[in-house]
């Protein structure tokens, strides 16, 4: 493979999200144009006001007379001075959405498709010949890289996938207007470019500044409502993960520091291949502290306390399929920087720092997550503390270290990605047919809409850990590893699987009163709109619970370039 097809597979995902956003950003959003409105005026028979005689105007008339103020049909949806729509009789929950195709919409998912392309031709070429470089080793896939793609990519599809029907179903309900829709569709392109770039870049300061620039653009997506609740969620996510994200810049700043010292030429101090090199010539003292901000930096940005009081806030009020990217790959992308770091600290410091460091705050993050999970009464803050029992997994058997925990970690953050793409997007369609996310008010959706309940239903069965989906077997990897770690990893994967237990039947329990029970009203087929990317979701999920096939030498490879040999 040249160097031209090489430099094309490394930008492309990154660079084709951020041209499709570009190009919806430059496409006017047009106004529906003034229609007449034909009435029939009753007028009575007069007197001319001048002349005296009649009134040459008939009993009734009718006349031609302009729409509303808006220019727009009654009945039509008007776009408010915040981009929301006005004037719209609000459709009762659940009812059908008007039929229509939705060209631009569906556009969205050009990119999704080449992140996957990309992803795969780089699986086909990289466990064999080794990384690759573009553009001077600014752009660099390796293993771990192009697993990572393959997530984002598989995510993204859903999302993009589900979003014409949610937005559909916001537009019907009064909810969103065409330039709210015009301005998800940019954000949200902008979303995967900057998650693309954070995971195919070389610089740890490049990556920073995607991560960061993953914050800026979902804090207008979480506020894409407009609603007091929804703004005050995406101020509380800017201010915490901004103070992550800080924390994360200071460390990387150490870590710089400690490479010049260590004699790194200035250029390459912040390249990742050429850290870890020379990772045993850093100062021990500036690289311990250098990486403990980073694990709490971009720990904040993976949902792990101390900083993660933003995720439920967030992931709750963000437009579905936003959540389902935010919660499935998101997360991911931020902890893949700390698997960076991680080897960086292990050939500086030994495998003990990182070791005690994950191990810890893995175990608080799911003791507070299911702990939340038992008082929880809304399912799509029940689905994001779910995300943070997930992660915290992720990082305990990051803290394991071995190759078969880090290969159940990396099986882990894609089966999650999948499960939880599919559980919020059909989320988000439950909220639009009942109108309420309160557990409590949910009766009977297998009864109501027996395809969207089902779908509900397995997406949640896959986020417990159920056989034949990928979940169970990369817990059971965790668990072996754990095990065979040693004492102290064996306590504290016996400490995590009593949580876990605690979060499974947390969720169980809530599924079930939100499944279960008769239905309030007769079963409805609207809710089969937009399910396609779901159960795409589901089959994947499950397909990587029985066998990694293809992927298998890539996931060894992964778990090799972070330190699983």
């Amino acid at each position: 493979m040249n160097a031209t097809p090489t430099a094309v597979l490394l930008t492309a995902p990154a660079a084709v999200p951020l041209l499709a956003a570009a190009a919806y950003a430059l496409t006017p959003v047009r106004a529906p144009r003034p229609v007449p409105v034909r009435v029939r005026v009753r007028r009575p028979v007069g007197v001319g006001a001048h002349t005296g005689a009649a009134d040459p105007l008939p009993d009734r008339e009718t006349r031609e007379l302009p729409g509303p103020a808006t220019g727009m049909l009654p009945g039509q949806a008007a776009e408010a001075p915040d981009g929301g729509a006005v004037g719209t009789p609000a459709r009762s929950p659940g009812a059908p959405v008007p039929p229509g195709r939705q060209p631009a919409a569906w556009a969205g998912l050009v990119s999704p498709l080449v992140i996957l392309l990309c992803g795969g031709l780089l699986a086909v070429r990289v466990p064999r010949t080794g990384p690759l470089t573009a553009w001077s080793g600014l752009l660099r896939a390796d293993a771990l890289s192009v697993w990572m793609l393959l997530v984002v990519g598989a995510v993204a599809l859903i999302a993009c996938g589900s979003g014409p029907a949610y937005l559909a179903g916001e537009r019907a309900a009064g909810r969103a207007s065409r330039r709210t829709a015009w301005r998800y569709q940019v954000l949200v392109q902008a979303f995967l470019a900057a998650m693309c770039l954070a995971v195919v870049t070389a610089n740890l300061g490049v990556l920073w500044v995607a991560v960061e620039a993953t914050t800026i653009v979902t804090a207008f997506l979480v506020g894409h409502r407009r609603t007091r609740t929804s703004v005050e969620a995406a101020w509380k996510y800017v201010v915490i993960c901004s103070a992550g994200i800080a924390l994360a810049f200071l460390g990387t700043v150490l870590i710089y520091y400690a490479a010049r010292q260590a004699g790194v030429a200035e250029s390459w101090a912040l390249d990742w291949p050429t850290l870890v090199a020379h990772a045993g010539r850093l100062d021990p003292g500036v690289t311990r502290l250098g990486v403990t901000l980073v694990v709490l930096g971009f720990g904040a940005k993976a949902g792990l306390v101390p900083l993660h009081a933003w995720l439920p806030d967030a992931h709750s009020q963000a437009p579905a399929p936003v959540s389902a990217l935010m919660s499935g790959v998101l997360l991911s992308v931020a902890f893949s920087a700390i698997l960076r770091y991680r080897v960086i600290a292990d050939a500086a410091l030994g495998a003990g720092f990182t070791r005690v460091l994950l191990a810890g705050i893995a175990l608080l993050t799911l003791a507070l997550a299911a702990g939340l999970l038992l008082a929880q009464r809304d399912h799509k803050r029940m689905l994001a503390y779910s995300s943070m029992e997930h992660m915290s997994l992720i990082a305990l058997a990051t803290a394991v270290g071995s190759p078969l925990a880090l290969s159940a970690a990396l099986l882990h953050i894609a089966g999650h990605g999948l499960a939880k793409s599919a559980a919020f997007c059909a989320a988000g369609r439950i909220l639009q047919l009942t109108g309420t996310s309160r557990i409590g008010r949910i009766r009977g959706l297998l009864g109501r809409a027996p395809l969207l309940g089902g779908v509900f239903g397995c997406a949640v069965a896959a986020l417990l850990g159920f056989p034949l989906f990928g979940l169970f077997a990369s817990e059971l990897g965790i668990a072996r590893a754990g095990f065979a770690a040693g004492t102290a990893l064996a306590w504290a994967t016996a400490a995590a699987l009593l949580l876990v237990l605690t979060a499974f039947a947390a969720l169980a329990a809530r599924t079930a009163h939100m499944l279960l029970g008769p239905a309030p009203g007769r079963p409805t087929s609207h809710s089969r709109k937009g399910t396609w990317p779901l159960l795409l979701a589901l089959a994947a999920c499950a397909a990587l619970g029985t066998a990694t096939g293809p992927l298998t030498g890539l996931l060894r490879a992964a778990a090799g370039a972070i330190g699983g040999r």
